[in-house]
């Protein structure tokens, strides 16, 4: 019995190192290969499908690029009206407090109308004289203006007419007489003026001045 023959059953032939490698070896090789293939296996694109391929990213990127400047304006514009309301929001915040004070306005200037000739009053009057100059200045500084308008043509954006008045000497449509004063805050309507506006005088009137002139 040769050395061969004494292996025992079940024991594995022994495999020298060089033998492993030139496996190892064996098997990269037929990976590379196979990949090969399957690289040479893809289509190939033409020119023209290239062409159009870049045509359609073309045409995508300038798609998106007008949404981004479409999303940018509306941004803008929506940051220029949030700066506008707050802006607005700050100089017409005093609205409610200013038209309580135009009734303190009204009655100092109604009592300095009615002042008589006694001591007692003109002390009065000499008083609201001065808290109303204190008032009207606190005014100013708040942008708000005093609407008189007597002699001034019939604005309907700031004046409401109560009452129209024959005035031969007038001429029509102007301001002859006002009831109660208007006010503006910031350059925004606060209250319009009450006011009494002339109107031409009929037939009857003109023609009773005439014989009068006569």
């Amino acid at each position: 019995m040769n050395r061969d023959q004494d292996v025992s059953e079940g024991e594995e032939p022994i495999v020298s190192q060089d033998e492993n490698i030139e496996s190892e070896v064996d098997v990269e090789d037929s990976g590379a290969e196979k990949e090969a293939n399957e690289v040479e296996q893809e289509p190939q694109l033409s020119v023209e499908e290239l062409t159009q391929q870049l045509v359609v990213a073309k045409e995508e990127a300038a798609g998106n690029w007008d949404k981004a400047l479409r999303i940018q304006a509306e941004m803008e514009n929506v940051k220029r009206r949030s700066q506008k309301d707050i802006e607005s929001a700050h100089k017409f915040a005093l609205v409610g407090f200013a038209k309580e004070l135009l009734t303190v306005v009204d009655s100092l200037e109604l009592g300095l109308q009615a002042v008589t000739d006694s001591p007692e009053m003109v002390k009065i009057s000499e008083g609201n004289a001065l808290t109303l100059k204190q008032f009207l200045s606190v005014f100013s500084k708040f942008n708000i203006e005093t609407i008189d308008p007597v002699g001034e043509k019939f604005n309907p954006e700031q004046h409401q007419a109560i009452s129209m008045q024959e005035s031969p000497d007038v001429e029509p449509n102007t301001v002859v007489t006002v009831f109660q004063k208007g006010y503006l805050l910031n350059g925004r309507i606060l209250r319009p003026a009450m006011v009494i506006v002339a109107k031409a005088p009929s037939a009857e009137v003109e023609k009773n001045e005439e014989n009068d002139d006569s």
